[in-house]
Protein backbone atom coordinates (compact mmCIF):
# COMPACT_ATOMS: atom_id res chain seq x y z
CA UNK A 1 0.00 0.00 0.00
CA UNK A 2 0.98 4.03 -0.52
CA UNK A 3 1.99 5.58 2.59
CA UNK A 4 2.53 9.35 3.01
CA UNK A 5 5.87 10.06 5.84
CA UNK A 6 5.63 13.52 6.75
CA UNK A 7 8.51 13.41 9.51
CA UNK A 8 11.59 16.40 8.98
CA UNK A 9 14.05 14.51 11.06
CA UNK A 10 16.38 13.57 7.94
CA UNK A 11 17.75 10.79 9.42
CA UNK A 12 14.50 9.11 11.17
CA UNK A 13 12.34 9.73 7.92
CA UNK A 14 15.46 7.64 5.88
CA UNK A 15 15.34 4.99 7.98
CA UNK A 16 11.62 4.25 8.28
CA UNK A 17 10.98 4.88 4.65
CA UNK A 18 14.24 2.30 4.20
CA UNK A 19 12.60 -0.37 6.32
CA UNK A 20 8.68 -0.03 5.50
CA UNK A 21 9.85 -0.24 1.17
CA UNK A 22 11.44 -3.52 2.77
CA UNK A 23 7.48 -4.55 3.62
CA UNK A 24 6.51 -3.64 0.17
CA UNK A 25 4.97 -0.21 1.01
CA UNK A 26 5.66 2.59 -1.56
CA UNK A 27 6.34 5.35 0.83
CA UNK A 28 6.61 9.23 0.02
CA UNK A 29 8.46 11.81 2.15
CA UNK A 30 7.62 15.55 3.51
CA UNK A 31 10.06 17.24 5.32
CA UNK A 32 7.46 19.83 6.68
CA UNK A 33 3.67 20.66 7.15
CA UNK A 34 3.15 22.50 4.29
CA UNK A 35 3.99 20.19 1.88
CA UNK A 36 3.01 17.17 3.74
CA UNK A 37 -0.50 18.58 3.53
CA UNK A 38 -0.05 19.38 -0.33
CA UNK A 39 0.58 16.16 -0.61
CA UNK A 40 -1.87 14.45 1.48
CA UNK A 41 -4.37 16.67 -0.90
CA UNK A 42 -3.30 16.25 -3.80
CA UNK A 43 -2.47 11.82 -3.91
CA UNK A 44 -4.18 9.20 -2.57
CA UNK A 45 -2.75 7.45 0.12
CA UNK A 46 -4.11 3.98 2.30
CA UNK A 47 -2.69 5.69 5.33
CA UNK A 48 -0.26 8.56 6.41
CA UNK A 49 2.24 9.30 8.93
CA UNK A 50 2.51 12.26 10.90
CA UNK A 51 4.96 13.90 13.43
CA UNK A 52 3.42 16.46 15.58
CA UNK A 53 6.44 18.44 15.57
CA UNK A 54 7.30 20.00 12.38
CA UNK A 55 8.35 23.11 10.34
CA UNK A 56 6.34 25.51 9.00
CA UNK A 57 3.04 24.33 10.27
CA UNK A 58 2.75 21.70 13.01
CA UNK A 59 1.42 18.00 13.05
CA UNK A 60 -1.84 18.92 14.64
CA UNK A 61 -2.87 21.99 12.25
CA UNK A 62 -2.02 19.56 9.20
CA UNK A 63 -4.03 16.96 10.92
CA UNK A 64 -7.50 19.36 11.02
CA UNK A 65 -6.69 21.16 8.32
CA UNK A 66 -7.18 18.36 6.40
CA UNK A 67 -10.00 16.20 8.40
CA UNK A 68 -11.54 19.59 7.58
CA UNK A 69 -11.02 19.76 3.69
CA UNK A 70 -12.64 16.21 3.84
CA UNK A 71 -9.30 14.04 3.57
CA UNK A 72 -10.39 10.56 5.39
CA UNK A 73 -6.77 9.07 4.84
CA UNK A 74 -5.97 7.52 8.41
CA UNK A 75 -3.45 8.80 10.27
CA UNK A 76 -0.91 7.71 12.61
CA UNK A 77 0.46 10.59 14.92
CA UNK A 78 4.08 10.29 15.90
CA UNK A 79 5.51 12.66 19.29
CA UNK A 80 7.74 12.76 21.25
CA UNK A 81 4.95 14.50 24.10
CA UNK A 82 3.43 11.59 26.31
CA UNK A 83 1.25 13.76 28.29
CA UNK A 84 -2.33 12.63 27.95
CA UNK A 85 -3.16 15.93 27.04
CA UNK A 86 -1.23 15.99 24.00
CA UNK A 87 -2.64 12.45 22.97
CA UNK A 88 -6.14 14.15 23.93
CA UNK A 89 -5.31 17.14 21.38
CA UNK A 90 -3.78 14.98 18.69
CA UNK A 91 -6.74 12.65 18.40
CA UNK A 92 -9.58 15.25 18.79
CA UNK A 93 -7.58 17.01 15.86
CA UNK A 94 -8.32 14.15 13.38
CA UNK A 95 -5.70 11.09 14.06
CA UNK A 96 -6.74 8.00 13.89
CA UNK A 97 -4.01 6.57 16.33
CA UNK A 98 -1.10 8.16 18.34
CA UNK A 99 2.28 6.40 18.61
CA UNK A 100 5.14 8.02 21.35
CA UNK A 101 9.04 8.19 20.51
CA UNK A 102 10.82 6.60 20.70
CA UNK A 103 8.83 3.04 19.29
CA UNK A 104 9.68 -0.20 18.03
CA UNK A 105 9.43 -0.46 14.56
CA UNK A 106 7.30 -3.75 14.59
CA UNK A 107 4.52 -2.01 16.40
CA UNK A 108 4.82 0.91 13.79
CA UNK A 109 3.84 -1.91 11.71
CA UNK A 110 1.19 -3.56 13.70
CA UNK A 111 -0.81 -0.04 14.02
CA UNK A 112 -0.32 0.67 10.03
CA UNK A 113 -2.08 -2.45 9.75
CA UNK A 114 -4.70 -1.75 12.20
CA UNK A 115 -5.68 1.75 10.20
CA UNK A 116 -5.81 -0.41 6.86
CA UNK A 117 -8.20 -3.03 8.70
CA UNK A 118 -10.56 -0.21 9.50
CA UNK A 119 -11.07 0.95 6.19
CA UNK A 120 -11.56 -2.05 4.48
CA UNK A 121 -14.40 -4.41 4.27
CA UNK A 122 -13.26 -6.98 6.49
CA UNK A 123 -11.63 -6.70 9.57
CA UNK A 124 -10.12 -9.72 9.79
CA UNK A 125 -6.31 -9.25 9.73
CA UNK A 126 -6.14 -12.20 7.13
CA UNK A 127 -7.98 -12.03 3.79
CA UNK A 128 -9.07 -15.12 1.79
CA UNK A 129 -10.02 -15.27 -2.35
CA UNK A 130 -11.16 -18.65 -3.27
CA UNK A 131 -8.61 -21.13 -2.31
CA UNK A 132 -6.11 -18.23 -1.91
CA UNK A 133 -5.25 -16.57 1.81
CA UNK A 134 -3.15 -13.84 2.41
CA UNK A 135 -2.09 -12.60 5.67
CA UNK A 136 -0.63 -8.71 6.36
CA UNK A 137 0.61 -9.29 9.57
CA UNK A 138 3.38 -12.20 8.74
CA UNK A 139 3.52 -11.72 4.74
CA UNK A 140 3.00 -15.08 3.92
CA UNK A 141 0.23 -16.16 1.14
CA UNK A 142 -1.05 -19.40 0.43
CA UNK A 143 -2.89 -21.31 -2.71
CA UNK A 144 -4.82 -24.32 -1.92
CA UNK A 145 -2.73 -24.72 0.89
CA UNK A 146 0.42 -24.78 -0.54
CA UNK A 147 3.04 -21.59 0.76
CA UNK A 148 3.73 -18.87 -2.36
CA UNK A 149 7.42 -17.08 -2.14
CA UNK A 150 6.70 -13.84 -3.45
CA UNK A 151 8.72 -10.78 -3.17
CA UNK A 152 7.69 -7.40 -1.55
CA UNK A 153 5.94 -6.32 -4.01
CA UNK A 154 4.31 -8.93 -5.38
CA UNK A 155 3.00 -9.45 -2.09
CA UNK A 156 1.93 -5.95 -1.83
CA UNK A 157 0.34 -6.36 -5.49
CA UNK A 158 -1.60 -8.95 -4.51
CA UNK A 159 -2.76 -7.73 -1.31
CA UNK A 160 -4.15 -4.77 -3.28
CA UNK A 161 -5.70 -6.73 -5.58
CA UNK A 162 -7.20 -8.90 -2.70
CA UNK A 163 -8.94 -6.22 -1.37
CA UNK A 164 -10.39 -4.88 -4.17
CA UNK A 165 -11.78 -8.35 -5.26
CA UNK A 166 -13.97 -8.04 -8.72
CA UNK A 167 -13.45 -4.55 -9.30
CA UNK A 168 -11.19 -3.38 -12.39
CA UNK A 169 -8.13 -1.77 -11.44
CA UNK A 170 -5.84 0.22 -13.95
CA UNK A 171 -2.64 0.28 -14.55
CA UNK A 172 -2.45 4.32 -13.38
CA UNK A 173 -4.38 3.03 -9.83
CA UNK A 174 -1.92 0.15 -9.08
CA UNK A 175 1.24 2.54 -10.08
CA UNK A 176 -0.34 5.23 -7.72
CA UNK A 177 -0.97 2.79 -5.17
CA UNK A 178 2.25 1.01 -4.86
CA UNK A 179 4.97 2.95 -6.35
CA UNK A 180 6.47 6.49 -4.59
CA UNK A 181 7.38 9.24 -6.52
CA UNK A 182 10.92 8.14 -6.24
CA UNK A 183 10.69 5.72 -8.66
CA UNK A 184 11.61 5.87 -12.60
CA UNK A 185 8.89 3.46 -14.05
CA UNK A 186 8.97 2.00 -17.40
CA UNK A 187 5.68 1.73 -19.28
CA UNK A 188 5.06 -2.03 -18.50
CA UNK A 189 5.75 -2.03 -15.25
CA UNK A 190 2.59 -3.24 -13.81
CA UNK A 191 2.31 -5.85 -17.03
CA UNK A 192 5.72 -6.91 -15.97
CA UNK A 193 4.80 -7.57 -12.01
CA UNK A 194 1.50 -9.04 -12.90
CA UNK A 195 3.14 -11.83 -15.43
CA UNK A 196 5.81 -12.59 -12.24
CA UNK A 197 2.75 -12.63 -9.95
CA UNK A 198 0.41 -14.79 -12.39
CA UNK A 199 3.21 -17.54 -12.47
CA UNK A 200 3.19 -18.04 -8.80
CA UNK A 201 -0.53 -17.54 -7.91
CA UNK A 202 -2.19 -19.15 -10.78
CA UNK A 203 0.06 -20.79 -13.82
CA UNK A 204 0.18 -23.66 -11.23
CA UNK A 205 -3.45 -23.99 -10.45
CA UNK A 206 -6.20 -25.19 -12.60
CA UNK A 207 -8.63 -22.39 -11.40
CA UNK A 208 -6.94 -19.01 -12.74
CA UNK A 209 -8.08 -15.80 -10.54
CA UNK A 210 -6.15 -12.43 -12.11
CA UNK A 211 -8.07 -11.38 -15.04
CA UNK A 212 -7.00 -9.38 -17.76
CA UNK A 213 -9.84 -6.81 -18.73
CA UNK A 214 -7.71 -6.04 -22.43
CA UNK A 215 -7.06 -2.27 -22.77
CA UNK A 216 -8.21 -1.49 -19.13
CA UNK A 217 -6.16 -3.13 -16.47
CA UNK A 218 -6.67 -5.96 -14.51
CA UNK A 219 -9.08 -7.72 -11.84
CA UNK A 220 -9.08 -10.57 -9.09
CA UNK A 221 -12.25 -12.63 -9.76
CA UNK A 222 -13.49 -14.14 -6.65
CA UNK A 223 -16.13 -16.27 -7.03
CA UNK A 224 -17.97 -16.16 -4.17
CA UNK A 225 -18.47 -12.28 -3.96
CA UNK A 226 -20.56 -10.36 -6.38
Amino acid sequence: MRILLIEDNRRLSDSLRALLAKDGYAVDVAYDGIEGEDTARSTPYDAIILDVMLPRRDGIEVCRSLRQEKVRTPILMLTARDGVDDRVLGLDSGADDYLIKPFELKELRARLRALMRREAAGKSGSMSVADLRLDPATHYAWRAGHQLSLTAKEFSLLEYLMRNANRLLTRDMMIAHLWDYGHILGSNVVDVHIRRLRSKVDDPFEVKLIETIRGAGYRLHDPERK
